[in-house]
């Protein structure tokens, strides 16, 4: 089965109303292209880092504005939206990363919390601290679309590639990946891992990513669409638009049998760190 599938690259701002408007418009365009599934950026309705810390405008989920504006979205141009992700404030007082897969009747499918959090040191002085403002998902969550099974991640989770095993192992075709990738990481890691990603699985990888500058944040952009044999067919560069590609699911059938990697999985042993003489299940 063939579908279209489109990522949408834009570039948030600290100012809610127009990053919803600008997404909302590059949503019409891709639909008028022909796509069935479109996809948007981690935190696309918002997000700005200054010298008080990272913005992304949390709210609860019930009254969240670019939540119950993506459903009328969805249900404007008749499509299956995943929105990227946006900040949900939890009962801790935190606030949780979570990506939501839409309805063409912009009804939630299945909501997926980041499970991973991006604590990391760059160079140049760029340091990271998500947990200190989120707390981390602990599900793995696969959405059910007409077409096929969709595993749902976020950005840092791209790191972990047990998780997308997993998720393949249970049924994913379609691997989302929405992210707000740095500039600094985005360089050196983006497509290779995205890839590996696509080829270690057999699976089709969709991965809309924020480009360029938001506040002293810099995303990298380059939304990709990936096939199971690891081919980039669209690739967004480092501006606003759309890209889109045909998604023939079939061809996840045909990679897998050439290469059936994932019917080779074997359970091991692996030596204790602490007591290097004894060892354990690999998990």
């Amino acid at each position: 089965m063939k579908i279209k599938v489109s990522c949408i690259q834009n570039c948030a701002e600290d100012n809610l109303s127009h990053n919803l408007q600008d997404t909302s418009d590059l949503v019409r365009r891709a639909r008028e292209a022909g796509a069935e599934l479109i996809c948007l950026a981690e935190f696309f309705s918002f997000l700005h880092l200054d010298d008080n810390g990272l913005n992304v405008a949390p709210f609860e989920e019930s009254v969240h504005p670019t939540l119950s504006t993506i459903q009328s979205l969805a249900q404007e141009v008749d499509a299956w939206i995943l929105l990227g992700s946006i900040a949900v404030s939890d009962s801790e007082g935190k606030k949780l990363n979570r990506s939501i897969m839409l309805s063409p009747q912009g009804e939630i499918i299945s909501r997926y919390d980041k499970i991973h959090l991006f604590d990391v040191n760059l160079p140049n002085g760029e340091v990271y601290r998500e947990s200190a403002i989120f707390n981390p998902g602990n599900e793995a969550v696969l959405a059910q679309l007409p077409w096929g099974s969709v595993g749902l991640t976020v950005c840092y989770d791209l790191r972990f590639p047990h998780l997308y095993r997993a998720l393949a192992h249970s049924g994913a075709q379609i691997l989302t990946v929405p992210a707000a990738f740095t500039r600094t990481t985005g360089q050196a890691h983006w497509h290779v891992m995205l890839r590996s990603r696509a080829i270690e699985t057999g699976c089709y990888v969709v991965a809309p990513c924020q480009y360029g500058d938001h506040g002293k944040a810099k995303t990298y952009g380059h939304s990709l669409i990936i096939d199971p044999w690891g081919r980039v067919l669209a690739d967004g560069g480092e501006s606003r638009g759309y890209i889109i590609s045909d998604v023939d699911l079939s061809e996840v059938e045909k990679a897998r049998q050439m290469i059936p990697a994932l019917e080779h999985d074997r359970p091991y042993r692996v030596p204790d760190k602490n007591e290097p003489e004894l060892f354990r299940q690999a998990s």
